[in-house]
């Protein structure tokens, strides 16, 4: 399940790789907030990186019995979280472009999965017969379809990006760790809204 310390999530029990969960710090106030880079002071509780997990936490109270104290979780808390690990992901793929490491466009991206790159990034609004032509081509890359085409352009700084390709490297591993975090909320949100409609 990935590298890293395994750690025991407060809402299913289980242990896992850290790299699979987020972890959460108590603030002065008693409000539990997310500490995605895992460096807040104080005992941290962690919860596996799905929406339903840190529902379940928020629902059954178990922040207080992880931290020992009183502690609010606030019900906006699944929503906070996943804005941030997708923040951290798109601030990776930023990373990636100024290291030289990211190409965008279809023809860029199709050649640089020739290469063997790392990392294959769709918008979720992109047309399918491109995103699964590129799909096919990906071979051992990691495919992830998390963003619009709006929010690739602004990480990238240019307009209409569709498919965005990662070189192996640091910036690619780590939008792969944000990327597959984010994963498990998004996928959760998801369900949330056709349980809702």
């Amino acid at each position: 399940a990935g590298g890293g310390p395994e750690r025991t999530c407060i809402a299913g029990g289980g242990a896992t790789s850290a790299d699979a969960m987020v972890r959460f710090a108590l603030g002065p106030d008693g409000e539990v907030a997310p500490d995605f880079s895992g460096k807040l002071p104080g005992r941290g509780a962690w919860v596996s990186a799905n929406r339903a997990a840190l529902t379940t936490a928020i629902k059954k109270n178990l922040f207080a019995r992880a931290f020992r104290a009183h502690a609010v979780a606030p019900a906006e808390l699944p929503a906070a979280v996943e804005a941030g690990l997708k923040r951290r992901a798109l601030d990776a793929i930023g990373l990636a472009r100024r290291a030289g490491q990211a190409a965008a466009g279809y023809d860029q991206v199709r050649d640089c999965l020739a290469g063997g790159a790392m990392v294959l990034i769709t918008a979720s609004d992109a047309a399918e017969d491109g995103a699964s032509k590129l799909k096919r081509a990906a071979g051992q890359a990691e495919v992830f379809r998390l963003f619009t085409v709006a929010e690739l352009s602004a990480a990238l700084g240019r307009d209409g990006v569709r498919h965005v390709a990662l070189k192996r490297g640091p910036a690619a591993k780590r939008f792969t760790a944000e990327a597959r975090r984010l994963a498990g909320f998004v996928a959760g949100a998801n369900e949330d809204r056709a349980q809702g409609a």
